[in-house]
């Protein structure tokens, strides 16, 4: 195919050899299947977003940490340089918590490096070789739904042991790779002890999982993992290996348990209409 102007670059440089075909593209980066040498990776090549965009990030960015103290100013002034290091930051992100979530041991892609603003990394295949499948596109046993919704919540556990919460985790944001499902996408990941809204971005990461494998197994509906693990966190007692029951008593003079259970139920809605919506659009 004809190469990307976004991988040109990397052509030139030697840092990628071919690119094969497109695997996927999104509001804010197309991913490209790629080879290097003898090895099959994908490239994520960020796009340039509107100012409009930034608006929305303001909850995300919260307690996120600039690099120099002129490009801070510059981000608060809101001015032209200011957000241009605001979109350099925002696409930094992501490397730096796949080489943080790595070595922390979440099962992510392996990141390969950063280079003239695309991200090289693993490309997860399904047990054939194929480009693996996202959670929301596959069917489960009840058994197998309760499997991934375990290795899941440890993963979120293990993110949030190193101070880091995906903040848009879904069935679309997780692929099922011959050995369990695997963690992706992260420009968005939010800093657990800087952010206001941290805790509750957790527990809607760890509802919407629940919210998705609870249609193959409706026993998962009745657990309180996110409001376990936080609990745990806030003590200053969670560890990468904390051993969670699933079950929690909150204070139900200050917990609407009602909006907590019907949050669920949304983000299940959700993940049904992402996937008559997909459905749809591959009929097409």
């Amino acid at each position: 195919m004809k190469t990307p102007q976004g991988l040109q670059a990397l052509i030139e440089d030697g840092v990628i050899d071919e690119v094969l075909r497109p695997l996927k593209s999104g509001k804010e980066a197309a991913v490209y299947i790629v080879r290097s040498g003898d090895d099959i990776r994908c490239a994520k090549v960020y796009k340039d977003l509107a100012q409009r965009s930034f608006q929305q990030r303001v909850q995300y960015q919260e307690g996120r940490k600039v690099r120099g103290s002129r490009e801070a100013r510059a981000i608060g002034k809101a001015s032209k340089y200011g957000r241009k290091q605001q979109e350099v930051a925002w696409k930094n992100t992501e490397v730096d918590a796949l080489y943080q979530l790595r070595l922390a041991g979440v099962r992510v892609p392996e990141p390969y490096g950063y280079f003239h603003g695309v991200l090289v990394m693993e490309l997860v295949t399904d047990a054939e070789g194929f480009s693996a499948p996202r959670l929301g596109e596959v069917e489960l046993s009840a058994q197998t739904a309760r499997e991934y919704h375990r290795v899941l919540v440890r993963q979120v556990v293990r993110m949030l042991c190193i101070g880091l919460i995906h903040g848009d985790l879904s069935a679309y944001n997780v692929l099922v790779g011959p050995d369990g499902p695997v963690v992706i996408d992260f420009p968005q990941v939010v800093s657990a002890a800087g952010n206001n809204a941290a805790r509750a971005m957790l527990l809607r990461d760890v509802n919407n999982l629940t919210a998705h494998l609870g249609r193959w197994a409706p026993d998962l509906f009745e657990t309180w993992y996110g409001e376990e693990m936080w609990a745990l966190f806030e003590a200053g007692e969670l560890r990468p290996d904390s051993e969670l029951t699933g079950e929690f008593e909150p204070d139900e003079s200050e917990v609407d348990l009602d909006s907590i259970r019907q949050s669920i139920n949304d983000a299940r809605e959700e993940a049904l209409i992402r996937q008559q919506g997909r459905e749809a659009a591959a009929e097409e």
